[in-house]
């Protein structure tokens, strides 16, 4: 299964540090950096720790899925409370000390949820908690969406967040969000109630849609506007879900080719969810396609077009939403060794002549990347989303446009080899040029 990791969060870089301190990173001496460990160290409460290199503790703090994420800081600090976040910040500005936030720990780039500086771990920052009268609950920004799920899976409510395991809830959210259930009730930003936040200078405030342009950049503006340490998110009634993974034999390529693209033109139902990935292996092209519908079974014939075909492996049914997302593991212990880059090219519909373009580029690419490395893999994954999918939400830092649908087509190599980074930044700037120009070449 090709991993979906988020397109789906857009993840942020670290720009917080930037908005503190401009222009510093890499003009701190590592005894400054350890110097403002120490006092971070002697200015939190009990609720919070400071780690350094020899504790195991750091290294889990410091720990990504993938290991081009992963960058070794001067020392990892996990905050317990809102209060001492607000500390850490304040010292780190009259320290001026690069540091990082880290939620899930799902970023791909090093420097988008780590440093050499001071390394913030938002683990301790776990808890949900549901509102059932109030429509919502309240989710701590250290919780991947698989958690959450797993906490709400018997209590007939769910929340609009990210489509596979190990998924942060804090980068999703805050760079868009999208969902298996994005055409019923938008992106995940959609569909926040309020943020609990700390902003740089360390006040800590709660922003709601009444802080106009705070509730604006806070909503796909990414972490640029503070620390994030809790999410209060809209709930929607759940029931069962059906759906699952279905791989297919090389040669039904066009077939799916020809099924995706008729999907996007004929199915408007917002409750149904298809998700073609194209990986290349060694030698050949593998080809899955996740199916998803918000209810115990879909509508008949909904689905023909794939579940018609040779079939190598399925394992769809009906089931919780939690199951279903469980189901969607990309094996991340097996993957913790792999270095990743995501990018993504977003497009307003499939149509024949764009969808062949990835086909080729899968192909032309994948090739020379497997060449290099032998355990390297290139997908690329096609996601045609209802139509309707923006039209649930207000003004926001993302979508720029709200009034057509933003298709994210991610790009996501894989690889072992650390020097073959350059290569990969380039493979992508081409695959991304490529297709980019296709899809204007489409319409």
């Amino acid at each position: 299964m090709h991993p979906l990791g988020s397109t789906i969060g857009y993840p942020a870089a670290s720009p917080l540090d930037h908005a503190v301190v401009p222009g510093l990173l890499g003009q701190e001496t590592s005894l400054g950096v350890q110097a403002a460990c120490h006092t971070i160290a002697a200015s939190i409460s009990d609720a919070s720790q400071v780690f350094f290199p020899s504790s195991p503790q750091y290294a889990s703090d410091v720990a990504h899925a993938f290991a081009s994420s992963s960058e070794a800081s001067a020392c990892s600090v996990e905050p317990g409370s809102a209060e001492d976040v607000s500390a850490i910040l304040r010292i780190i500005g009259a320290t001026r000390t690069p540091f990082a936030v880290k939620g899930g720990g799902h970023a791909t780039n090093p420097g988008f949820s780590s440093t050499k500086g001071v390394h913030i771990s938002m683990t301790r920052f776990n808890q949900t908690s549901l509102d059932h009268n109030g429509g919502t609950v309240d989710v701590g920004s250290g919780l991947t969406w698989d958690q959450v799920y797993n906490e709400l899976e018997f209590t007939g409510a769910n929340v609009i967040g990210g489509r596979i395991p190990g998924v942060g809830v804090a980068g999703l959210t805050l760079g868009g969000g999208y969902s298996h259930k994005t055409g019923q009730f938008g992106l995940a930003l959609d569909n926040v109630a309020a943020y609990e936040l700390v902003l740089p200078n360390g006040t800590i405030a709660r922003v709601t849609s009444k802080d106009e342009d705070l509730w604006f950049g806070l909503r796909g503006g990414m972490n640029n506007f503070g620390i994030v340490t809790k999410f209060t998110f809209k709930v929607h009634p759940q029931g069962q879900v059906w759906g699952g993974i279905i791989s297919y034999p090389p040669d039904q390529l066009d077939a799916l080719n020809g099924a995706i693209v008729n999907f996007e033109e004929r199915v408007d139902d917002s409750r149904a969810m298809v998700f073609l990935s194209l990986t290349f292996i060694p030698s050949r092209v593998a080809l899955s396609v996740v199916l998803f519908y918000d209810g115990p079974s879909p509508p008949e014939g909904l689905f023909d077009d794939f579940l018609t075909l040779q079939i190598d492996k399925s394992d769809v049914s009906s089931r919780s939403y939690a199951d279903f997302v469980r189901s969607m593991s990309t094996g991340s212990t097996d993957l913790a060794g792999f270095r990743v880059f995501y990018s993504t090219v977003p497009v307003n519909n499939y149509l024949p002549a764009f969808m062949d373009a990835i086909i080729n580029q899968t192909s032309v690419w994948g090739r020379k990347l497997t060449s290099l490395d032998e355990n390297a893999l290139l997908g690329i994954g096609v996601e045609p989303f209802p139509r309707g999918m923006l039209t649930h939400g207000t003004p926001s830092a993302y979508p720029p446009d709200r009034s057509q649908a933003l298709f994210p087509t991610l790009i996501s190599p894989l690889w072992t080899n650390s020097s073959l980074d350059g290569f990969v930044v380039d493979m992508l700037h081409e695959i991304s040029g490529s297709l980019h120009a296709a899809a204007l070449e489409d319409g």
